[in-house]
């Protein structure tokens, strides 16, 4: 499989809508998608291909020297394959770049599958946000990772 990691185009949202819709709830609308893209010049979004297919996305927000990374979602079809980490990888990267000391995130208490995926890369359990999830009051484990 030929990957490649690049910034999110507006031109990408058709189908960034589609692995939107059937990655979360409620997802993210299109305008808010936009707007990341166009007006917030704190946010950075790119894009993962699975050969030649945008197969996922993620975005972080740099904010002087930490990066807040909003979301990460590949579609169903393309999990497991490791694309998960190759965008984890790419907004790490495009913190180091850009002198970025920490990174955090949010993530459901019962996704264990990217909470692993988050401590293999260094990220740290540090509290909780309490009924985060609007769909269903979950709530969110904050994480962080010094750079």
């Amino acid at each position: 499989m030929n990957i490649i990691i690049r910034d999110m185009k507006e031109s990408d949202l058709d189908r960034i809508m589609e692995i939107e819709e059937k990655s979360f709830n409620p997802p993210w609308s299109r305008e808010a998608f936009l707007l990341e893209l166009t007006k917030n010049i704190l946010a950075k979004y790119i894009v993962v291909l699975a050969d030649g297919e945008i197969a996922g996305y993620g975005g972080v927000w740099l904010i002087i020297d930490e990066g807040h990374i909003t979301n990460i979602a590949i579609d169903k079809k393309y999990r497991g394959l490791g694309l998960g980490k190759a965008l984890l990888e790419g907004l790490i990267q495009i913190c180091v770049d850009r002198n970025i000391r920490a990174i955090t995130l949010e993530v459901r208490k019962s996704n264990e599958v990217a909470k692993s995926l988050y401590k293999k890369y260094g990220f740290i359990e540090y509290g909780i946000r309490p009924n985060y999830y609007h769909d269903n009051n979950e709530d969110a484990i904050i994480m962080w990772k010094s750079i």
